[in-house]
């Protein structure tokens, strides 16, 4: 097991293996998902100042944060949906989970064509034919090239008659991936897990429904996709150990073997 570890280190020091971070930055113009009314929403980032090498703190600066639970590239846990309610939050989750390996869907010529465009089983089953079995504890991730809308709230969100429109997984396919699959989380880059007209599925909203419940993870907003192989890289997940958290922003890094 040491061997193992020196190995990655050493592939690590000679360049053999690439650090990708797969995390949009988080400032306080990143794009937040906003619910309909009666619903309540959460609030983006906001940073106050504490001191800044002033007569508040001469030598240090720091500052305190207001902000919600999901908010930029962030981690869904069992317990911020009602049918994972009685399983992990943040602090009781095993870190085990938080790394391993991961799989990356490319969908982005089929998004580009419609923006609606779903993720279904058979697009599982074809992977699979061609790249082998998802692996056990695996996150699967899916590229959809929307990380590129993510500095533009309106073309992120992307809201037409009160609709948002973007990509994401049909109610079949979250719940295979939820009850029948490997995979320990997925990983999307728009503003949740689930797509944006996901409220009028059935169930609504099915990848929180069937992935939180089955006690698995979600995790949003990622960037950088496109420098992951579609098999072989691993991921650590990396939310704060935040008591009774349902979520919190997060940190995705990916390490990528250097063809």
């Amino acid at each position: 097991m040491t061997a193992t570890i020196t190995a990655l280190l050493e592939a690590l020091t000679a360049g053999e293996v690439e650090i990708v971070d797969l995390t949009q930055p988080l400032s306080e113009s990143t794009p937040i998902i906003h619910l309909p009314e009666p619903f309540a929403n959460t609030p983006g980032l906001k940073v106050h100042d504490i001191s800044r090498f002033d007569e508040r703190g001469p030598a240090w600066a720091w500052r305190w944060l207001e902000m919600g639970e999901h908010v930029g590239t962030h981690f869904d846990a069992p317990s911020h949906w009602i049918t994972g309610r009685d399983k992990a939050d943040l602090a009781t989750l095993p870190a085990r989970d938080l790394v391993g390996p991961v799989v990356v869907l490319d969908r982005v010529a089929e998004t580009e064509a419609d923006p609606d465009y779903l993720l279904t089983i058979e697009d599982i089953e074809r992977f699979e034919a061609e790249h082998g079995a998802l692996p056990a504890g695996s996150w699967l991730f899916l590229r959809t090239g929307w990380d590129a809308r993510a500095e533009d709230a309106e073309s992120f969100l992307n809201v037409v008659s009160g609709q948002p429109h973007s990509p994401g997984i049909d109610a079949a396919c979250a719940r295979y991936l939820a009850e029948q699959s490997p995979v320990i989380g997925v990983g999307v880059e728009t503003v949740g897990i689930d797509a944006g007209a996901a409220g009028g599925f059935d169930p609504p909203f099915p990848v929180h429904t069937f992935m939180l419940g089955a006690g698995k993870y979600g995790v949003t907003q990622l960037a950088n996709l496109a420098r992951l192989p579609a098999t072989g890289a691993a991921v650590v997940v990396a939310p704060i150990k935040l008591v009774g958290g349902t979520g919190s922003p997060v940190r995705v890094l990916a390490l990528v073997p250097v063809s």
